[in-house]
């Protein structure tokens, strides 16, 4: 029972849109609160929302393997959720960090254009230190080692290089980081476009 209260759930906002990721356990208590629906999506490719007597109802009328058993019933575990009183999508800016710099640029050398490892990546000044240029998202790239030492301490142009991209800060996103890496449930694929949250950092404009 532990791991089934410890599943992922969707939660979504007053407008339907993905905001969060919650335990099965948290979605549970927000559905029994009254703060949440249960969303549930049906074979003809609809959509129905559940109270927790509802819920409690179709977990009774329609069993399902995904269920927890509590002293007097056993309940259905949602994948996802509607929060009832929140509709905004709230914004966090990504941090500066060397990490988020080879997200950014996709761990491709910005001189030459080739994918590497990070460990075989640098992060260089576009406008070197010496010369006034500052430690920010506009002016970090990644580099490869070979372009890197091609270009030493001068700026591209003097370097005969271009870069094959301007570098800039990334549009803020949503706080929602969800790990496209991890199994996700059948049912999130309509309320997440991979696209979305796949999108290059850096490639929209503010």
């Amino acid at each position: 029972m532990t791991a089934l209260l410890n599943q992922q759930v969707l939660v979504l906002n007053r407008l339907w849109q993905a905001v969060n990721i919650c335990t099965a356990r948290r979605a549970l208590t927000l559905l029994f609160q009254g703060h949440a629906q249960a969303v549930l999506n049906r074979d003809d490719g609809s959509f129905q929302t559940f109270n927790f007597a509802e819920w409690h109802d179709l977990s009774r009328t329609e069993p399902h393997p995904e269920s927890i058993a509590t002293v007097s019933f056993r309940i259905r575990v949602p994948r996802v959720i509607l929060v009832l009183f929140f509709d905004r999508v709230p914004k966090k800016e990504v941090k500066f960090t060397r990490q988020n710099i080879f997200e950014r640029d996709q761990n491709t050398c910005q001189y030459c254009g080739k994918v590497f490892d990070r460990k075989d990546l640098n992060l260089d000044h576009v406008i070197p230190r010496d010369r006034g240029g500052p430690t920010s998202w506009e002016n970090i790239v990644c580099s490869c080692i070979g372009c890197n030492t091609r270009k030493r301490n001068r700026t591209p142009r003097e370097a005969h290089m271009q870069l094959i991209r301007r570098p800039k800060r990334p549009k803020w996103r949503p706080f929602v980081q969800i790990n496209l890496s991890l199994a996700r449930h059948d049912s999130w694929k309509h309320f997440i476009d991979l696209a979305y949250w796949n999108v290059e950092l850096g490639s929209d404009k503010r």
